[in-house]
């Protein structure tokens, strides 16, 4: 009996983002590990599992619904604790709102196209970029700055910058986009009012990046 590809893809994602919960879990509660610490191994591997809806060409309507009841089920935990590990971080921020939206954001407009290249690079960025940058500048920033009321670091966001040069050499290509969306993610990142920063980097630079090659092709 044949397989249904759907059912396999669905499974596949399914034990991974279980896999990742689980690590999350007992990290938790088997480290002293902060509760920023937790957030971003969730952060980080649940994002990666857009390379296996890639890689098995997931139907739109499951990345969209998962994507629709990620972001209901973050709703519901800010004024019910389902996801304490996630959220306690910080309470104001809809951070963890704005990721699964602009999931779902963008695998509605670029999967039906088959144009899946340029919702994996948003997303990635998001998830590399947004999780290396928090960490390398909270460890590691000494040279801070001021913007608009929003404090960060240099080095917080040479590494936004560098993980989305990164992202886009290794998805597209090395041109000069790889530059443009580098410069892109780290201005976005910038404006992180609220956790705002989680549909803006995604959004903006995958639109930047269809923008470009479609003026540029090539």
């Amino acid at each position: 009996m044949r397989l249904n590809p759907t059912l396999f893809a669905l499974g596949g994602v399914s034990v991974w983002l279980g896999l990742v919960l689980t690590i999350a879990g007992v990290v938790a509660h088997r480290t002293k590990a902060t509760p920023e610490t937790i957030r971003k191994i969730v952060h980080i591997g649940t994002g990666n599992v857009i390379l296996l809806a890639w890689w098995w060409r997931v139907p739109t309507w499951m990345g969209v619904g998962a994507a629709i009841a990620a972001a209901v089920v973050t709703l519901i935990s800010y004024r019910v604790p389902l996801l304490p590990g996630i959220d306690s971080v910080n309470r104001r921020s809809a951070g963890t709102f704005f990721y699964a939206v602009s999931i779902g954001v963008l695998m509605a407009w670029f999967w039906p196209q088959a144009h899946y290249q340029y919702a994996v690079l948003g997303i990635l960025i998001m998830v590399w970029g947004d999780g290396l940058a928090a960490v390398i500048g909270q460890r590691w920033g000494k040279h801070p700055y001021d913007l608009l009321g929003i404090r960060k670091t240099w080095e917080g966001s040479l590494t936004m910058a560098g993980v989305a040069g990164l992202v886009t050499g290794c998805v597209l290509g090395w041109t000069p986009l790889v530059v443009v969306v580098a410069v892109v993610a780290a201005v976005l990142e910038v404006f992180s009012y609220y956790g705002l920063d989680n549909f803006t980097v995604p959004v903006g630079t995958a639109a930047v990046a269809f923008w470009w090659q479609q003026v540029w092709p090539g």
